[in-house]
This record gives structure tokens, sequence and C-alpha cells, in this order.
């Protein structure tokens, strides 16, 4: 079959497999069937096999799960909260106070969990009503939770970055290093654009809360003392190089459970619901890298990533314009696909170009999360917007509204990374 007409056909049969509810997983396998069938003769169960299992058998992916089960046991326990009350005092005195515990929160958990999604949850239920009740613009306190919850994403230890590292065979270790200094750039830029607005709108603002003494600012840091050591433990263990990826999850899950059972959060119930959890996220990550795997094999043989990448070689487009067809390509496909979905689904094909055009692959990575990122605040398929719905019981496009200052942040903070990407190949290239 011609690529000219295969290509459509089987982008009709992957909306027609999502629209239709199957997993994405199998909708990735259909294609991959559809596109087998159709342009090669290679035995397919075989291919199907033998990609699938090579697909899930890479050690790197080995921390994802633990990653993952330590920000459940995490959700579970009372440190979340300890953290946004021990943040909270240190707030007061910046234009925008507590708004910015969302920020500075959801930076913190994300550095413990790897998860947007958990971290979205996990502070959302913590500030949501606590801003509202404070008198907060529920717009801004919903809006700033929404766009600096996708910094699970990017902040180490992050499970995107450890699906990207395992997909292209990059270093985790350099991944997790190049994605620290765009996070706090990130995490800098939303807190900017709070202080902005709350300057601007002080009518919107609530009255100004009652000063700290010396003894509660003291009780407030002893709150952050035990996330923040964790965070030491996990991520310091890995730059350090005492740990793995791997190891340092281990660290990570057996720390969070001491913590757990030392602020008698945890119990026997709550360690086995969290498990589940884990498990159950863990299935479909794993069900997606299958199913993406194999599609990757499928389409090398119709050629059409081939063919695609020689007329994107003819265009002759600079790195620049590159970029910015890849920005706009990938936040139009998240606004049907998941993160996890949108890099194991394209970056096989994506990559060699990328590389051609002399870009770093460890940049790109982080590049790549970056733009992903924008997915989750975009609907249709936006994770954020959908836990923020289940929290706020408001509808989605509402919310998405609130997300756009921060969306258009998200877009600054790409092109400021295009312009300079020693901001992420820094760190890594002096450790």
């Amino acid at each position: 079959m011609e690529i000219a007409v295969l290509a459509p056909l089987l982008v009709v049969v992957l909306f027609a497999a999502l629209a239709a509810g199957l997993w994405i997983g199998f909708a990735l396998i259909a294609v991959g069937l559809v596109a087998m069938l159709a342009a090669s003769t290679a035995p397919v169960t075989l291919v199907f096999a033998t990609k699938v299992w090579g697909s899930l058998t890479v050690w790197d992916l080995t921390s994802l799960p633990m990653f993952i089960w330590m920000g459940e046991i995490l959700v579970r326990s009372r440190l979340s909260s300890d953290m946004f009350e021990g943040l909270a005092p240190f707030t007061r005195r910046l234009p925008g106070r507590l708004l910015h515990v969302n920020v500075l929160g959801c930076a913190l958990f994300a550095a413990v969990s790897g998860s947007s999604a958990a971290t979205t949850a996990t502070i959302g239920r913590m500030s949501i009503p606590e801003l509202t009740a404070r008198g907060y613009d529920p717009k801004m306190a919903i809006g700033t939770l929404a766009g600096a919850g996708t910094f699970g994403f990017l902040i180490p230890p992050s499970i995107i970055l450890i699906v990207y590292g395992a997909a292209t065979e990059q270093s985790i270790a350099q991944l997790f290093l190049a994605g620290l200094v765009p996070g706090v750039m990130l995490a800098a830029m939303f807190s900017g654009y709070i202080m902005i607005w709350a300057m601007l709108n002080p009518t919107r603002m609530p009255d100004i809360e009652p000063a700290v003494n010396g003894r509660d600012s003291l009780r407030a840091l002893a709150r952050l003392l035990p996330v923040v050591g964790l965070i030491i433990a996990v991520i310091g263990s890995i730059y350090a190089g005492i740990a793995s990826p791997t190891e340092a999850a281990v660290i990570g899950v057996v720390g969070a459970m001491i913590l757990a059972w030392a602020t008698g959060a945890a119990s026997w119930r709550g360690i086995g619901d969290s498990l589940m959890a884990a498990s159950t996220t863990t299935c479909m990550i794993a069900f997606i890298m299958a199913g993406a795997g194999f599609l990757t094999v499928a389409m090398g043989y119709t050629g059409i990533p081939r063919a695609l990448a020689a007329w994107i070689g003819a265009m002759d487009l600079s790195p620049y314009a590159l970029l910015a067809a890849l920005t706009v390509f990938f936040i139009i496909m998240g606004m049907f696909l998941d993160g996890i979905s949108i890099v194991v689904l394209t970056v096989s094909i994506i990559l060699p170009m990328v590389t051609a055009v002399g870009l770093d692959p460890i940049w790109f990575g982080v590049f790549l999360v970056i733009v992903v990122e924008m997915s989750q605040i975009t609907p249709p398929v936006g994770f954020n917007l959908f836990v923020l719905q289940k929290i706020t019981g408001r509808d989605i496009l509402q919310l998405a509204g609130y997300a756009l200052p921060f969306f258009l942040i998200l877009v600054a903070a790409v092109a400021l990374l295009s312009v300079f990407p020693q901001i992420a190949l820094w760190l890594p290239r002096t450790m």
C-alpha cells in the first residue's frame, strides 16, 4: 500500500480505536497490526512478541514502579499536609502570599513523587479548600495549581524522563540533572507572574494574614525537614554517585515508609492501597510502552518514518524552525493523548530529525517534557484538568481558561530553553 494512503489510514485507525474507548496501549497495538498487515510480509506474531518483550525488559525501567510507589505512600501520609503548613509562613510577605504555596508545594512534592497527576491531586486537596476559605480568588488559586502541577513531569525524579531515557538509551541521571535548572526556572516564572498579578489586582487579594512569630516559623521549618531530607536522600544519592536511579528509587520507598510510620500516618492497609495504586499505574505505563514499541517497529516496515524524515530534510528547516513546528505538533497531540503516550509514540521518529540538525538528545528530552507539560492543561485530554475537575466540580473548559496564563508561561519557557540551551545542559556538563 502506498505511503500516501497508508499514513492517513493509520491515523484514522488510531483515533477510531481511542474514540471507541480502547486503552491507549491496545490502540497502539491495533495500529501496529494494521500497519504490518498492510505493508509487510514479516511474521506479525514473532515481531510482536520480540518487540514487546524487548520494550519491557529495559533495566532503567525498574526504577519506575518504585518512584511511583514512593509518591503513592506520600499521598497517604501526613507529610504532604505538613509540607503545605510548613511553607505558608514563609510566603506571607510576598505579593500573592499563600498563592505561592501552590507553586512551592508542587515543586517540592514533584521532587518526591515524579508524577504530575499525583502532584496536582495531593497539593490540590490541601490548598484549594484552604485558599478558598481564606478569601483568595478561586480562579487564581485553581490556575496556579493547574500550572504548577505540571512540575511532576520535569523536576526529578520524573517518571516521563525515565520513560524518555529508556526509549532513547540516554542516561537517566543526566536527564535528571538537565531537568533541575529548568524546573527551578519555571517555578520562578510562575511565582513572578503571581506577584505581578497580585500587585495589579489588590482588590482581589484577601486581607494580610497575622504576623508569625519566630517560634511558629521554626515549627513550620521543622515540618519541612522530612520532605527536604527525603529529596536530598533520593536525588543526592544519584548525583553523588552513591546509587543508581533504580537504587535511589528503593531508598525513596524505604524513606517514605519510615517517615509515614514515624508520623503515625502509615497502616498496613494504607501500604497495601499504595502498592495496588502503584501497580495499576505501572501496568498502565507498561501497556503503553509495549504498544508503542510494537508500533515503532511496524512503522519501520511501512517506511513512513523514513519518508517523513526525508520530507522534513528536503524542507531544509533551521533548528529553530524545526523546534517551532515540533512544539505546535506536540501541543496538538497533547489535546488527545497523555504525556507518556506522546513520548513513547513519537520519540523514535522525531529524535533522528532532531539529532540531524545538531540538537543534543539530553536537551531535547527536557524540551519535550516541557512541551508535553502543556498537554496536562489543554482540553479535551488534560490530566491535570481532570484531577482539578474532580476536586472542584467545575467544567473542564472553565478550568482550562484558569490555566491559560500558565500555559503561555510554559510556551515562554520553551522559547527561553530553545534560545539558551545551556539552561538545561549546564548542570549535566559540569557534574
